[in-house]
């Protein structure tokens, strides 16, 4: 392959591989195959665009080993994170992965055939050694959890022959190969470009920040951010490309160009530094700014650092002749409203008036509906986060009610259901343990497991409600605690989420029971009923309890809705 302009060789297999399609393709329908998880695909996706040159595969023993312990590749090539395709032994037992054999990898979403893998080996790597010398070794390290939680125990290593791109289907003019971002820095003749990472939206200082440092080195800016997976919690990329489209007119004289990377972020520091280096040499960048606590997850739960602020600088600084890539470090501005302009922090004079607005002064700005001044953040760019993210009275939530059968926990969801619906502003759903017995799991027994799948179905509704702008009021029995925090998680990915344990005593709600079915399961009539012949748990983090043995319908709704009121979700009745 002929050696392209802006840095080193490339490995685009899609191209190198290219003459031989047809054949591979007609090869991978019948090879045992494996679907590869979203983040196997970003990995591989990099892997087959050259994005991760040199290598050309899933990293197999020598390599991983070298990586680990000396940012090195085997052959002694500079590489700084372990690219690994992990797999569980029950899928290596039934698609037979072994030295030698040609396994086709697919995506899990459609199913395509993307690649043919010839595996080297498969081991067992020490993952101790892997979370200490690459993350840090904190346990709370996102990238140390998912080793010991989500990543499974094998590595399968070998080298990769390239049969189809991934599909995507939003920014497909933005989705730029390595191959092909040269290519466009040489139609537009640029000769030096200063790449800028970012897994969040852009405001002022950070186009300020960029036109800087590429004014400094007569040089142009390539925008390239994140968009595959990145910190849980972060804004997703559909937002933040719309802001970086609506920010790039703000660049004088066609200064910037936008370009996304479906990076599967590990939130590395220093490491994931030096592997962001080499990947935008490879898309043809020749500096590339490096950020206080570059790609680092924040703090540990003793409000700790995990990394250094400047450790990240350090480290691809240590390595910067062997990159061929030039470090440009990331200054900090501030905002000098006297004079409507940027400066570095470090080049203000003592005395001069400053403003700045956190991260954290952002969203809640977003959320409350405050304003967000024109000094901060661009107005279109504004606009476009404010419609991701309303106000507090307008975004979703989900209200979960759980207690004994005839706890009470049916009546104040139905009179809360009354009650938001007189106030108007969002659709208002209600999701009744028999009604989604009926409706969504009529087939559902009462065992354990079967619970669990209603609280699961339950949860995954609220969630999507949720996510729309809806109220949800669910209440079901939900005895299990397990259960009740896998419904939180999944809901508090798209708004606010509330357990009510209406804590009414079995005693209370078998004795005022009308509809003896209490009786019925003392007599043995149903089997499997909570509080007679199956558990209930106690919530230990309800955010109310409420006892309608001691107090009435109405007011457990009031005390309700003042929650909500609290927590800016509800204009005051």
């Amino acid at each position: 392959m002929a050696n392209p302009p802006h840095g080193g060789q490339l490995k685009d297999l899609i191209a190198r591989d290219a003459p031989r399609h047809a054949e591979l393709e007609a090869e991978a329908e019948n090879l045992p195959a494996i679907l590869l998880s979203e983040r196997q695909l970003c990995d591989l996706e990099l892997i087959l665009s050259g994005g991760f040159s040199p290598l050309e595969g899933f990293m197999n023993e020598k390599d991983y080993n070298g990586v680990v312990k000396e940012n090195r590749l085997a052959d002694g090539n500079l590489f700084s994170m372990p690219i690994t395709l992990d797999l569980a032994q029950e899928q290596i037992d039934e698609v037979g992965v072994k030295p030698g054999a040609r396994i086709t990898l697919r995506d899990f979403r459609d199913d395509r055939n993307l690649a043919i893998i010839t595996v080297d080996d498969v081991y067992q790597p020490d993952k101790s050694i892997e979370a200490k010398e690459v993350f840090g070794g904190d346990e709370e390290h996102p990238a140390v959890k998912y080793l010991y939680e989500t990543a499974h125990p094998f590595y399968v290593g070998g080298k990769i022959d390239a049969v189809n791109r991934l599909e995507h289907y939003d920014y497909v003019a933005l989705r730029y190969t390595p191959a092909e971002m040269r290519l466009h820095f040489d139609k537009l003749g640029w000769s030096k470009i200063v790449a800028f990472q970012t897994r969040n939206p852009m405001h002022r200082a950070h186009r300020e920040l960029t036109v800087r440092a590429a004014r400094a080195r007569q040089a142009n800016v390539l925008i390239h951010p994140v968009v595959g997976l990145t910190k849980p919690g972060d804004i997703d990329h559909f937002t933040r490309v719309r802001v970086y489209q609506a920010l790039l007119p703000r660049y004088p004289n066609g200064m910037a160009v936008l370009g996304l990377l479906p990076l599967a972020m590990r939130m590395g520091g220093p490491r994931e530094a030096i592997w962001h280096a080499i990947i935008r040499k490879n898309f043809g960048a020749t500096h590339f700014i490096v950020g206080r606590d570059h790609a680092g997850p924040g703090k540990n739960s003793k409000g700790e650092e995990f990394y250094g602020p400047y450790d990240a600088q350090y480290a691809v600084e240590k390595y910067k002749s062997e990159l061929g890539i030039e470090v440009v470090p990331f200054q900090m501005m501030t905002y000098l409203p006297d004079s409507d302009e940027y400066k570095p922090k470090d080049e203000v004079a003592a005395g001069v008036r400053t403003l700045d607005i956190s991260g954290t002064e952002l969203r809640s700005r977003l959320r409350t509906g405050r304003e967000i001044p024109e000094w901060f953040s661009y107005p279109e760019v504004v606009r476009v986060l404010r419609e991701s993210h309303p106000p507090r009275s307008e975004q979703g939530f989900t209200v979960f009610l759980t207690g004994y059968q005839n706890s009470g926990k049916d009546a104040i969801a139905r009179a809360l259901h009354v009650t938001l619906n007189q106030q108007g502003g969002r659709s208002v759903s209600l999701l009744l343990g028999e009604t989604v017995r009926a409706e969504l799991s009529s087939e559902l027994g009462f065992s354990r497991a079967d619970r669990t799948r209603n609280i699961g179905r339950i949860a995954f509704v609220a969630s999507e409600l949720t996510r729309s702008g809806a109220a949800v009021i669910a209440a079901p029995i939900a005895p299990f605690e397990d259960s009740r925090v896998q419904a939180r998680k999944l809901v508090e990915k798209h708004g606010s989420f509330y357990l009510i344990h209406v804590a009414t005593s079995l005693e209370h709600a078998e004795k005022t029971d009308k509809r003896g079915v209490y009786a019925k399961a003392r007599a043995g009539e149903i089997q499997g009923f909570t509080g007679v012949d199956d558990p209930y748990e106690d919530p230990t983090k309800a955010d109310l309890t409420v006892d309608l043995e001691k107090e009435n319908v109405r007011t457990a709704v009031h005390q309700i809705v003042l929650l909500l009121e609290s927590e800016g979700l509800l204009h005051r009745l």
